[in-house]
């Protein structure tokens, strides 16, 4: 619900084999093959804030030898249970189905372009409208990664309204990614964060700043929470390329 937000791990400080089996899902191991020109037709979308500088830095482990190509289930549930893992979706391909094992193949090659972890395949939904290009049905494939994110999760200003219903400036927590500080320290979709260290959140980008001063350290945050003032302690990550440092 909050499409408008973008990570904080990923967007601000730079943004697996995945285990997961998804229920009714097929799974296929494709070994690699000499890829093939794409389509013209094709095309691929990156999620904000998770272009592929950012995702090679923050990524979990590289890239596997073996990319795995997936049946997918439902889109937006598929996605919530591989979030809850700590793998997220970097970015969505569109390839035309006059051949369905050339767009698999398409697809595939693809994942491997942007250093994929997994790849979902949806088929054409009748009433999609990114289900068409010149009257031929498109497949569709969702790309994910599993990062390493030193808060885990994004967030947004507040309106003015909300800042009269608070009595306070800060920001709302959007997004949680599952296995990160944000997710361990129990903080919500919904919660508003109003202080850090009992300083002051102004906005988004004051938190931004507060957020990078104190990586790898253990922060305390002050939320309102369904009307309650708490505080929860969150143990802050660091990039990859301060670790050991």
């Amino acid at each position: 619900m909050h499409d408008r937000m973008n990570l904080l791990s990923a967007a601000r400080l730079g943004p697996i084999v995945c285990v997961l089996a998804l229920a009714g899902c097929t799974r296929l191991i494709y070994a690699p093959r000499t890829p093939s020109t794409p389509s013209a037709s094709s095309r691929y979308e990156v999620v904000p804030g998770r272009e592929s500088d950012v995702v090679a830095r923050l990524r979990a482990a590289p890239p596997p030898a073996q990319l795995e190509l997936s049946d997918g289930k439902i889109r937006d549930g598929d996605e919530r249970l591989l979030r809850a893992q700590g793998t997220v979706r970097i970015g969505t391909g569109y390839f035309p189905a006059r051949n369905v094992n050339d767009a698999r193949e398409q697809a595939l090659q693809q994942g491997r372009r942007v250093g994929a972890d997994k790849i979902l395949i949806y088929p054409p939904l009748p009433n999609d409208s990114a289900a068409n290009v010149a009257d031929v049905s498109t497949l569709t494939a969702n790309y994910y990664v599993r990062l390493r994110l030193p808060f885990g999760a994004n967030f947004r200003d507040l309106t003015p309204q909300e800042r009269q219903t608070l009595g306070a400036d800060g920001v709302e927590i959007g997004e949680v990614i599952g296995g990160t500080p944000a997710a361990e320290a129990n903080l919500r979709s919904g919660d508003f964060v109003l202080k850090l260290e009992r300083k002051p959140v102004r906005d988004k980008p004051a938190f931004q700043a507060l957020l990078q001063a104190h990586l790898g350290r253990r922060v305390i945050l002050t939320i309102r929470r369904d009307g309650v003032t708490l505080d929860r302690l969150v143990r802050l990550g660091v990039l990859p390329a301060e670790a050991g440092h």
